[in-house]
């Protein structure tokens, strides 16, 4: 038996169906705190525990009998201001460390999957013309107002080059969801040491597909784009558009997840989730409003910005690739044909 936490949502679920379709017997716990009712997408070969993650009786009735856990529950995305961080340290951080204290106290020794993200390195990997591989400083306001979206090299100025960022770069979460998901690694690094569970942190880097929620501060770029869409509405995109990003199909992460699961021997450590082919914002608006047909409102370029938001954030596959035999296989253009069609959720 696999238990998946977070079942019910959107990465969750396609979880649940991979492990499924191997032949694992699943369990699936879920608040559905983002869900008026039980998902119909939920497999029903799945056992499904409706609970809170940070109740301790609901984790123990859901851990019996478990071999090994993917652990897909809590809050997602920026959030509506930093007034939601209460809310975020609950669900990420204490609902993490309730199921993380039942896994030791029961002398588990499955494995265990984390839902982690690319969010934890804070702005991606730079290199310098003078000075090779920068940390920049963190955008300034006035840069930000007057346009000037990209990062300089913090020693001399000079324009930057992107590039794709290893699980080894330093991590420098720079909001609330960033860091309550670096102290899940953190929290999961000590479990692995004091508790001898080997641990697989999957770093996602942007997931988009079928069942991703609807227009809410808590959704995605992705799902925020085909809201827009489905609504008749241009896609409205963040600062000039040019900020890349890699987009992974959800399908794609569920594969992942169970070959860290199944594989002959536990990877522990980091492992970025992508598919190796950076694209920028306004390059994934413009497929999305292709896919949705010719009279679908054109993207809107808007100038706006978040200050929590960072300028390019790409990976290297290639840790995923040699240890878990990982390689994204979905097609990115047919995956942005699917998203326009797919009915998304609450």
């Amino acid at each position: 038996m696999i238990l998946v936490t977070g079942g019910a949502g959107f990465i969750g679920s396609h979880v649940v169906d991979a492990l499924i379709a191997e032949g694992s017997e699943v369990r699936v716990l879920d608040s559905l705190l983002a869900h008026s009712a039980r998902p119909a997408y939920i497999a029903r070969e799945a056992d499904f525990i409706e609970g809170d993650i940070r109740d301790p009786t609901t984790v123990a009735r859901a851990l019996d009998g478990v071999e090994h856990v993917s652990h897909q529950a809590g809050m997602v995305g920026l959030g509506s201001d930093f007034l939601d961080i209460a809310d975020y340290v609950s669900h990420n951080d204490t609902g993490t460390a309730v199921l993380f204290r039942a896994l030791a106290a029961s002398g588990f020794k499955g494995r265990l999957v984390l839902a982690s993200s690319m969010v934890v390195y804070g702005e991606g990997r730079y290199a310098c013309a003078e000075h090779s591989v920068v940390r920049p400083a963190l955008r300034r306001v006035e840069d930000l107002e007057a346009g000037r979206f990209e990062p300089g090299c913090p020693h001399c100025g000079r324009e930057l080059e992107a590039q794709p960022i290893p699980e080894d770069a330093e991590l420098d979460p720079r909001n609330v969801y960033a860091a309550t998901k670096l102290h899940q690694e953190h929290l999961a690094a000590a479990l692995e040491r004091e508790a001898g569970v080997p641990v697989t942190a999957l770093r996602y880097h942007n997931v988009y597909g079928p069942r991703m929620p609807r227009d809410t501060p808590y959704a995605g770029v992705a799902s925020l784009f085909a809201s827009a869409l489905a609504a008749g509405e241009a896609p409205r995109v963040f600062e000039d558009g040019a900020q890349r990003r890699d987009f992974v199909h959800v399908r794609d992460v569920a594969i992942a997840n169970v070959a860290a699961l199944t594989s002959r021997e536990p990877v522990t450590g980091a492992l970025n989730v992508a598919s190796g082919w950076p694209r920028s914002v306004g390059e994934m608006a413009d497929a999305l409003a292709d896919a949705a047909g010719p009279d679908a409102p054109r993207p809107l370029v808007t100038g706006q910005y978040r200050l929590g938001d960072v300028r390019h954030v790409f990976a290297s596959p290639e840790r995923a690739r040699e240890l878990l035999g990982f390689r994204a296989g979905e097609d990115f253009a047919q995956g942005m044909r699917e998203l326009a069609r797919a009915e998304l959720h609450t």
